[in-house]
Order: structure tokens, then sequence, then C-alpha cells
């Protein structure tokens, strides 16, 4: 069940579900925009195994309030890391007398996509607090021009049905990009 966003709008003084929010997003649809704030490049190799992983090393490109606009080449993959944060509790909430787990869900915004840029976003479990982290790929071949502060996805709030689950609890919580957690 997506939950509107004016219901956590609503019940985001308790809880905090997100922040760093711009005006235009306080009177919301059914979710929330979220805008670029860092853009990185991947700086070396990386690994996905069954017991362990390396993610790449990275390097920022640009930042919201340093940079203006970036500038993506076709072909090239960068990680953008947004503006907003989450914060998303690991036990149950009470939503009108019901009570919940919540995880967010994220979705391109498709001007992207009418531009030939792949925007990859992942869903994000209860339990997770920070900025969140999508890959962005030139899919066409031209250059593509991103302004630091635009809006590239909608966070929409779900929740979970179930009595047990294990929030989440991974290496990325606050926000990290990578494994190298420099950034």
């Amino acid at each position: 069940m997506i939950i509107a966003a004016s219901k956590i709008l609503e019940m985001n003084d308790k809880y905090n579900f997100i922040s760093n929010l711009s005006e235009r997003e306080k009177n919301p649809g059914v979710g929330f925009d979220v805008r670029v704030g860092e853009i990185f490049k991947l700086n070396g190799p990386s690994f996905l195994g069954v017991d362990d992983r390396k993610t790449s090393d990275i390097i920022k490109v640009a930042e919201f309030g340093k940079n203006k606009d970036y500038i993506l080449k076709p072909n090239e993959l960068v990680l953008v890391r947004t503006i907003e944060e989450v914060n998303l509790p690991k036990d149950k909430i009470s939503i009108d007398g019901k009570d919940y787990f919540i995880m967010q869900d994220a979705y391109p915004r498709s001007s992207l996509q009418r531009c030939g840029i792949l925007l990859k976003t992942t869903l994000t479990d209860p339990g997770y607090h920070g900025k969140l982290t999508f890959m962005m790929k030139n899919l066409s071949d031209f250059s593509f021009k991103i302004e630091l502060g635009s809006r590239i996805a909608a966070v929409v709030f779900k929740a979970v049905y179930g009595d047990k689950m294990k929030g989440y609890s991974g290496k990325y919580n606050g926000g990290f990009v990578s494994d190298s957690r420099k950034f």
C-alpha cells in the first residue's frame, strides 16, 4: 500500500521520514521529487561475491552549491546522491490504528528517459537512514547537461505487511555511496 505524501508529511514531525525537501514538495502528489545533490564517477574495479563484495572507489565530480551543472557524455555512467535524506524506522509504526513497517521506493522522472538517460533506482528497506544513491547512464549519442539541484526521481513510501522483518543494517546506512566511505 502506498502511503500518500500528505500523510507522510503529517507524520514527518514524529518520524522524520524525509528531510531537506524543496519548498515545492511541501504540497506533494503521491510521492516526493528528490534532487541531484552530488555526482560521483567510478574509479576502479569492483567485485560481488557470495559472501563478500567490493564497490568501486569513487571520485566526486560535482556538488550542489559548488557546481551549477554537470555534462554527462554519451555512454558515461555516474552515481548520483540526493539532497534529500530518508529515515525509515526499523520497527513497525502505527498508521490510522494499524501497525506497519515502512519502506521507500524510487521511480525515475520521465524527462530523463526522454533525453536518453537511464536512472537506476532501488527500493529502500525499513531501518535505512541517509541520502539515496542512484546510477545514471547516458544511453544517447549526445551530451546531457544536468543542473545540480534538479529533480530526478519521485520517491513513494509504502506500508509493508507482515509480522517479522529484518530491518536494514548494511554498510551503506547513513547514505554512504561506496565501500571507500570517504563521502
